[in-house]
């Protein structure tokens, strides 16, 4: 377990730049945990009698986390201010263990709806503030490595899902995967509030007020790469979150058994893990703009080929698990590219930028899918999903670009 040691005046002492680093990706296996679980239950939540909920209405209340989730990243900027980051990330894992808790006892449709933006909130502000603790607490040759061992999480926490999900549900049902959230949930808040984190002397001693840190960043040598890394969030995360979504329902219904669509989510998110180790490391030595550009290029491959409707399981795994590297890595390399370009006491808003506009998209995902899965399944659902793939690649080519033109912001 975390925890922090107690001098001989009775305080505590501060974790270590490795624990902090370890405790954020605790937090955001939760996090990935409480994403994912809503579309690995999404084939169960669609069968179940008393919702009576349609493809439409799934794909909303998919979507409504993230609007949550755009929330929570909005208050942490002035949250974390006040209380610390590391206060604002406990209080943030508190929040979404209670929304995970509410999914489970809810009797519609509503409160369903309503219990995934609780969940999103706490997941905004907690996603940018164990972020921002990890990357404060590494070097900057080693900065795409720590954001993918902290953003990793996300995947993980969707193996957890997918896992629990393939042996839980099918005895206990939909609500046994957000019950077993609840409570894993609930024993890392306990860790992280034993705990005690310090802030580097650099980021705690900057007197920069909130907005001028916003405008900084727009400043004329990194302007244009600010604005391709929103972009690329967007896109990228319209695809990546859409996937998760609505990967185990779409391919159910291309013929796959429920065990082999709920098996291929466990692909989508195993892939994302073993893919960003390597990903992480390229992006280290050669730069994360480029490899993100190898990285969109895979999304587009992996979902060319599901709009040719794979019917061998071998196929349908290839195709998965490339989409699974590219759509996680490329969002990890967005960010690391985009916090190698600003001075520290920046890398918060940066982060908080790049996050906000991946919220978007991951709001626009489900919702999207949803309605272009009911109107003309599978096949249009991929091919819509690969637009977006298409305009992200550009947008990191646009990154890169950017990122040759311009400089560092330094204050």
């Amino acid at each position: 377990m975390i925890t922090s040691r107690t001098g001989a005046t009775g305080v505590k002492q501060p974790l270590s730049s490795k624990a902090v680093i370890v405790l954020c990706m605790v937090v955001v296996v939760m996090e990935g945990y409480n994403l994912i679980t809503f579309g690995v239950t999404v084939p169960l939540l669609l069968d179940d009698p008393g919702l009576a909920i349609d493809p439409a209405t799934t794909g909303l209340i998919g979507g409504v986390v993230y609007a949550g989730g755009l929330t929570g990243i909005l208050v942490s900027g002035p949250l974390a201010d006040r209380w610390g980051r590391h206060r604002l990330m406990s209080v943030a894992v508190g929040v979404f263990a209670l929304g995970s808790v509410l999914v489970a006892v809810a009797p519609n449709a509503a409160v369903i709806g309503i219990a995934r933006v609780v969940t999103g909130i706490g997941i905004g502000a907690a996603f940018t503030s164990a972020m921002t603790l990890a990357r404060n607490h590494a070097t900057t040759n080693r900065a795409s490595l720590v954001i993918t061992l902290t953003t990793a999480g996300v995947p993980i926490g969707g193996v957890f899902a997918s896992l629990f999900g393939i042996f839980l549900m099918p005895h206990w049902g939909w609500r046994s995967n957000y019950w077993a959230g609840a409570v894993l949930t609930l024993v890392i808040l306990i860790i992280s509030l034993l705990g005690h984190i310090r802030e580097p002397d650099e980021v705690r001693n900057s007197t920069l007020a909130p907005f001028r840190r916003l405008t900084a960043l727009f400043h004329p040598t990194t302007r244009v790469l600010v604005v391709f890394v929103a972009l690329a969030s967007v896109t990228n995360l319209v695809t990546w979150l859409g996937l998760n979504a609505w990967l185990a329902e779409a391919m159910r219904s291309s013929g796959f058994t429920l065990t082999q669509a709920l098996t291929l989510t466990f692909v989508l998110t195993g892939a994302a893990v073993i893919g960003s180790w390597f990903t992480a490391t390229a992006g280290d030595r050669v730069g994360p703009a480029r490899v993100a550009v190898v990285c969109a290029v895979l999304t587009v491959i992996g979902l060319v080929g599901l709009m040719t409707g794979p019917t061998a399981m071998a196929a349908a795994t290839l195709f998965v698990a490339l989409l699974g590297i590219g759509g996680h890595s490329t969002q990890n390399l967005i960010s690391a590219a985009a916090t190698n370009h600003v001075a520290a006491p920046l890398r918060g808003t940066v982060i908080a930028i790049t996050n906000a506009m991946a919220y978007v998209g991951s709001f626009l995902g489900p919702v999207v899918g949803g309605a272009v899965f009911g109107a003309g399944g599978a096949s249009r659902l991929f091919s819509v999903y690969a637009v977006f793939a298409v305009v992200c690649l550009a947008t990191c080519v646009g990154i890169v670009v950017g990122g040759r033109r311009g400089g560092t912001v330094k204050m």
